[in-house]
């Protein structure tokens, strides 16, 4: 709540105008304007942040596994830095148009962190989960249909001549990265706007610019998952589903020290999607 000025006219008008936007407040929310946190709970409107998350994963997948893949088709067609590239500006562009949805996880590793910071349920993480694999299985199949080219060609594994425990710990690195981004920039932990958008976004490019010659700088285990299951070649899967979920742990640990424990009414608000129009709270200091 702001400070009230010196002057005592000010200060009337000023306790007057707080009055008449508490009133009005009150009366929106009798009308079902504003929209409490069940709504961010209603099992009936689960429905569509799955399909959100299913249909950000697909995008996202089209891109990251697609560049490599259309590169195979067409050799010489995809430089390697428009295909590291691409998958971050596709995030950018799903957040901004899905993030107030579902939040934009895309990620096993970014739900299971929200959950972590106690910002998501729970109970809610295993379907989340299972559409995001879902979605990047089916991207990869869509990409084999098209292109007719394997998708282990659009899939990550360790550089040649390089360990797989090279590749893991640098997983666990990037993710680490790119997790103590989404849960700085998040709103709660939403991944919605401008600032999400750019910041999430940008570091996936970025990563992927100096990560992917090593590692391929996957980050997420449904971007490797779904093309190693169409494609049925499961080299070194355990690389990127233990790297980014230990990157992640290790995020957790970062954003409590460095922001203390999450969850909380806005918090929780943002984790489970925006559906509905929020209108600001004049009685909240």
């Amino acid at each position: 709540m702001s400070q009230l000025p010196d002057d005592p006219e000010a200060q009337r008008e000023e306790l007057e105008q707080r009055d008449l936007d508490a009133a009005r407040f009150l009366q929106q929310l009798q009308r079902g304007v504003l929209r409490p946190l069940e709504n961010f709970q209603d099992p009936h409107q689960e429905w569509r942040r799955l399909f959100a998350e299913l249909l950000g994963t697909f995008f996202l997948v089209l891109a990251a596994a697609g560049a490599p893949m259309m590169g195979h088709a067409f050799p010489g067609s995809v430089s390697e830095a428009a295909a590291v590239v691409a998958p971050g500006l596709m995030v950018m562009a799903i957040i901004l148009s899905m993030g107030k949805v579902s939040g934009a996880h895309l990620n096993p590793a970014v739900s299971l962190a929200f959950a972590f910071r106690g910002d998501f349920p729970w109970r809610r993480v295993p379907a989340y989960v299972i559409v995001q694999l879902g979605g990047a299985s089916l991207a990869a199949l869509a990409l084999q249909g098209v292109l007719a080219v394997s998708p282990r060609f659009g899939s990550t594994y360790p550089a040649a001549g390089h360990s797989a425990m090279a590749a893991f710990w640098l997983e666990l690195l990037l993710t680490m990265g790119l997790v103590t981004v989404i849960l700085g920039t998040a709103s709660g932990a939403q991944n919605i706007g401008m600032i999400g958008a750019f910041g999430v976004g940008g570091y996936i490019a970025l990563a992927g610019l100096w990560g992917a010659p090593l590692s391929g700088a996957s980050m997420n285990p449904a971007r490797t998952f779904g093309p190693d299951l169409v494609s049925w070649d499961f080299t070194a899967l355990w690389v990127y589903i233990a790297g980014p979920l230990l990157g992640m742990l290790l995020a957790v640990i970062f954003a409590f020290v460095l922001r203390g424990q999450g969850g909380g009414r806005a918090g929780s608000f943002a984790a489970q999607g925006a559906l509905f129009t929020e209108v600001a709270n004049p009685l909240k200091p």
